[in-house]
């Protein structure tokens, strides 16, 4: 099967500075694949070079089966793009500009226009100069999905969106994967990515660090574990889980009434409930892994940063 994209060994500098640094990457059809990356991580840039809005130092590019430096306006068709950064004419009601967009891109169900603008809660019928950056970001959404593109490259697609127009946009793009459309974003909302990815790509420093499916990711990153024991009973426990090679900043809260130990884990589970069954357990909490915790892992990153990195990755 001819992969949707197919990158290999894409680099870009701009000047003395490089922004991709010999990027490998294959996404089959019908899939959602997003990639994660703090701002500067090369996302966007990725982006533009399969749009041939910007053309790559060396490498190769294949979208739809076709190089989009050749392609022409006709692989353009077959994509819809939102690009991070949205410029439109703000003179003309968001109807006209929407009709315009549907005429460039051969899309012939002009109800379909209408429908996706009332999912999302956009008035057609007012300038776009009056627009708010939600509603604008609406617009290009509709631009994006109207005519049904067979590749939908949407860069921080929820910008500016409130929570129910967020999952509104997640249910567009699991119906898009459904009906056979490929769809690759990015974004700074981790749990986005979760909810809707198939698969995942870290970008770090003009780098793929990783590609794995959400579940693989999740379940290579640090577990919570809380384990309430006897009184005075907490640092033997603790000094169990410390010979454990998959046990980390293990630490021990005593009180009169009993000690609770708490570490974190990756993996060696069997370990661990080995463990437990030398001990007497009064309560076991141990906290299932996010996307996001795993992916602030290849950042030296912590849960506790989580706010912060999800602050600075705007659009990059």
């Amino acid at each position: 099967m001819t992969p949707a994209i197919d990158i290999s060994a894409l680099t870009k500098r701009y000047g003395r500075t490089t922004a991709l640094h010999g990027v490998d990457l294959a996404i089959e059809p019908g899939r959602v694949f997003g990639v994660i990356g703090p701002n500067g991580a090369g996302k966007t840039t990725t982006m533009r070079i399969l749009l041939d809005i910007i053309r790559p130092t060396s490498g190769t590019v294949r979208v739809l089966g076709e190089d989009p430096r050749e392609a022409g306006p006709a692989l353009r068709r077959r994509i819809g793009y939102l690009p991070g950064e949205l410029a439109m004419d703000t003179r003309v009601s968001g109807r006209a500009l929407l009709t315009h967009y549907a005429q460039l891109n051969g899309a012939r169900d002009r109800a379909r226009i209408s429908a996706l603008a009332e999912r999302l809660g956009l008035d057609l019928g007012r300038p776009v100069r009056s627009l708010s950056k939600g509603n604008k970001q609406k617009v290009g959404l509709v631009q994006a999905f109207a005519h049904s593109p067979d590749l939908l490259v949407l860069d921080e697609p929820t910008s500016g969106l409130d929570p129910l127009v967020q999952q509104e946009f997640l249910a567009m793009v699991r119906e898009a994967r459904d009906a056979g459309q490929t769809v690759f974003l990015s974004s700074h909302v981790i749990s986005e990515i979760e909810q809707v990815a198939d698969e995942v790509a870290v970008l770090r420093d003009g780098r793929i660090v990783d590609v794995s499916t959400v579940e693989r990711l999740r379940a290579a990153a640090l577990r919570d574990v809380r384990v309430t024991v006897p009184a005075a009973a907490g640092d033997a426990f603790a000094a169990e889980l410390r010979r454990l090679d998959s046990a980390h900043d293990v630490a021990v809260a005593a009180s009169a009434e009993h000690d609770i130990v708490s570490a974190r884990l990756r993996d060696g589970i069997p370990a661990f409930l080995a463990v437990l069954a030398r001990s007497t357990v009064h309560d076991l909490v141990v906290q299932e892994p996010d996307l996001e915790r795993a992916v602030l892992q290849f950042y030296g990153g912590d849960a506790s940063d989580a706010s912060a990195s999800q602050a600075e990755e705007v659009s990059s």
